[in-house]
């Protein structure tokens, strides 16, 4: 089997403040976006990895993180998109005809396990789609527009959707070409595969494995990574 990652690392990371996309930021003294990839180059069922940044910065990303941190050098840099959907769609260009599965991650996404990463590989290749998530634990309101509570929502069947998000290449480029045909904009890539009505499997993931996205969370993930194993 031949599975590759695509790392969506184009955001500008506008919540997060400042003139750095939160990608490059530190913790432990090296960007986020390094301890993201050490765990894709870890994970044994992984062939290559494509990696989308923000247009015009290609050259900067290889020699300032591939080369200069020691990554392998036929991991592929491409420039994203204007939306998160169309970063995914240039990787997944870069992803050859005959690979098996590819592995959608997020770039800040730093603590997701590499044996988490290849179990989710695995079940994709079995069943065509699967995805990293977490059953939701906070009680859930359904609010109207003017503030006020109209529901709460049953919550036994609610999971928190997280990546990586795995899926036979073919599926997940026939489903992102017909996404791109009708005009539809998903918020994951679980949701342009769920339009083809194919049933997307999803294996229970790890509480740490957060999404790095306000100043907030940075002092999170200094935490986590102090007891990382």
């Amino acid at each position: 089997m031949r599975a590759w990652a695509i790392i969506a690392a184009a955001g500008m990371g506008k919540r997060m403040g400042g003139g750095l996309p939160k990608q490059f930021l530190e913790i432990g003294g090296r960007p986020i976006i390094c301890h993201t990839l050490d765990r894709f180059r870890k994970a044994h069922s992984v062939t290559n990895v494509v990696i989308v940044v923000e247009p015009g910065r290609e050259v900067a990303f290889s020699d300032e993180i591939i080369s200069h941190y020691g990554f392998p050098r036929e991991w592929i840099v491409t420039h994203g998109g204007e939306h998160r959907q169309d970063s995914v769609s240039n990787g997944l260009a870069k992803v050859p005809v005959d690979c098996d599965v590819v592995a959608v991650h997020d770039g800040v996404r730093p603590f997701v396990s590499p044996s988490q990463i290849d179990s989710a590989i695995e079940l994709a290749s079995k069943e065509g789609a699967c995805i990293v998530a977490m059953p939701i634990k906070e009680t859930i309101k359904r609010v109207s527009r003017d503030a006020r509570i109209s529901e709460t929502v049953d919550r036994s069947s609610l999971w928190g959707a997280k990546t990586p998000q795995c899926f036979r290449r073919t599926l997940l480029w026939d489903a992102m070409e017909r996404a791109r045909r009708e005009g539809f904009r998903g918020t994951d890539e679980a949701s342009i595969v769920e339009r083809m009505g194919v049933a997307v499997r999803v294996i229970e993931g790890d509480e740490r494995n957060i999404k790095i996205t306000t100043p907030s969370d940075l002092i999170v993930a200094e935490a986590i990574l102090k007891e990382w194993r």
